[in-house]
């Protein structure tokens, strides 16, 4: 008896098996690749994001210029007066003017620091409003064309140009977002410190 209800139990059981393992199976992948590479470059939005940028980056380009040529040529002067001393010490004047200058090539490296980090911040600022509206749009013309998966062209070694959807993205990218704040990012307000008693 024992070997009957033994076996019914067996039977029951792996006759449940293959439903187990056939719900756990995944449906094939329908695939829709994007290139965001071209998506960053030709989007109206973009474009006229990467125009601003590119005259920051020129304007603090011939920023660095116009403080380094004095900067330069003084600290030429300065080098060929020290080489005229033969190995002498330089007197208190050439001194002061070369801890002058070293001062004031500080402040003008602190100055484009702080140039290149704002042009930083507003390419971080620009991307980032770009790539909150790029995904939604990516998920929604992906579901449109009945994809479950979407893959970077660049992460593809080959594909149809049917799964292509990068046209679609493109056209909806520009209508959902013609434009967008080339400013740097919004500094977070600093955390107040609680007062001790």
């Amino acid at each position: 008896m024992k070997k009957i209800i033994l076996g019914m139990a067996l039977a029951a059981v792996s006759a449940s098996i293959p439903t187990v393992a056939s719900a756990q199976r995944l449906g094939g992948a329908v695939v829709a690749v994007v290139d965001t590479d071209r998506i960053y470059r030709e989007c109206t939005a973009c474009r006229a994001a990467q125009t601003q940028l590119q005259t920051q980056v020129t304007s603090l380009q011939q920023r660095a210029q116009q403080l380094g040529q004095p900067l330069q040529t003084e600290a030429q002067q300065i080098q060929t007066a020290i080489n005229a001393l033969n190995g002498k010490q330089p007197d208190a004047a050439l001194t002061s003017r070369a801890q002058s200058l070293q001062q004031r090539q500080n402040t003008a490296n602190q100055e484009i620091q702080r140039l290149e980090q704002n042009i930083r911040s507003t390419q971080a600022h620009v991307a980032q409003q770009i790539g909150a509206r790029l995904n939604p749009i990516i998920n929604q013309v992906m579901t449109q064309r009945g994809a479950n998966l979407a893959v970077d062209v660049g992460a593809t070694l080959a594909h149809s140009g049917a799964l292509n959807v990068t046209n679609e993205v493109l056209a909806a990218l520009n209508q959902q977002l013609p434009s967008v704040s080339v400013t740097p990012l919004p500094q977070q307000p600093a955390q107040q410190q609680p007062q001790g008693r």
